[in-house]
């Protein structure tokens, strides 16, 4: 017995490597962002898409209380897949950082500096005993001196810079999709559009909703951070003829959350 709890440590602690060198906890909380619905991140030519799959429970629930994307700044979006509520202490965190850049040196915060100071703090919770990696990994997106910039952070607090990318359910999937399809070159309109495209390609349902999804750019002439309205994002899905039809809603509608049981427990996004 005493011999089995001592092989169990490693697996139970998270400042414990197992013999391969490897840290479970660190790799569980990948597993619960696999178990969030997609969020999408594309670098324009002339700006950052985020895109995210915000679909309800419930029809009963409000589409605007599924928090996905996030302003960390004025020229800052964040999406995430994983545990909502580790996303939002997170984004609290990144919003500190912002101001306290702005108040310390008169300048907005750099998306990589930001990126890096997140990840800085969630590697903290890869080495302390009595605490849990966050279980949720973030799309930092934004303009740093003119130029688009694209990061992911990881679970074990490593950052990535990206071109185009996928986080969460069907991640592999749609980077496939996007390795197919995107340029260097793309438009930020065409970047809305390709990231729908990927979204619609792993989706069970015939056609995205308004309510159903979220979009937001940061475009390099303006460098603000605007998220689409449900107007926007109904005449976006129109025109690449992605919207689903009535029909469609009400199906999905009176099948409730059974697809979404996967990603209801523990607090895991919707």
């Amino acid at each position: 017995m005493q011999g089995q709890a001592q092989q169990q440590a490693y697996d139970r602690g998270i400042t414990i490597f197992s013999p391969d060198g490897r840290l479970y906890q660190v790799e569980y909380a990948r597993e619960a962002v696999k178990r969030g619905t997609a969020s999408i991140g594309i670098r324009a030519e002339d700006g950052v898409v985020l895109v995210a799959d915000k679909r309800a429970r419930s029809p009963l629930m409000e589409p605007a209380s599924v928090e996905k994307i996030h302003k960390a700044d004025d020229h800052v979006g964040v999406a995430s897949a994983g545990h909502v509520a580790d996303a939002r202490q997170l984004i609290d965190f990144a919003r500190r950082q912002a101001q306290v850049n702005r108040l310390r040196y008169g300048e907005a915060i750099g998306i990589e500096t930001l990126t890096k100071e997140i990840t800085d703090h969630i590697q903290q919770y890869t080495q302390i005993g009595g605490a849990r990696p966050f279980g949720v990994a973030l799309i930092v997106g934004g303009i740093e001196n003119g130029e688009p910039r694209l990061f992911e952070t990881d679970p074990s607090g490593t950052p990535y810079e990206w071109q185009a990318l996928s986080i969460g359910a069907n991640r592999s999937d749609v980077r496939e999709f996007l390795e197919e399809n995107y340029s260097e070159d793309i438009g930020i309109e065409a970047a809305i559009g390709l990231a729908l495209e990927a979204l619609a390609e792993v989706n069970d349902d015939d056609g995205l909703t308004p309510d159903g999804v979220g979009v937001a750019t940061i475009e390099v002439d303006d460098e603000d951070f605007h998220e689409r309205s449900a107007e926007e994002k109904e005449s976006i899905l129109a025109d690449h003829d992605l919207l689903a039809s009535k029909e469609d809603d009400a199906a999905e509608d009176a099948t409730g959350d059974a697809d979404e049981s996967g990603t209801d427990e523990g607090g895991a996004d919707e």
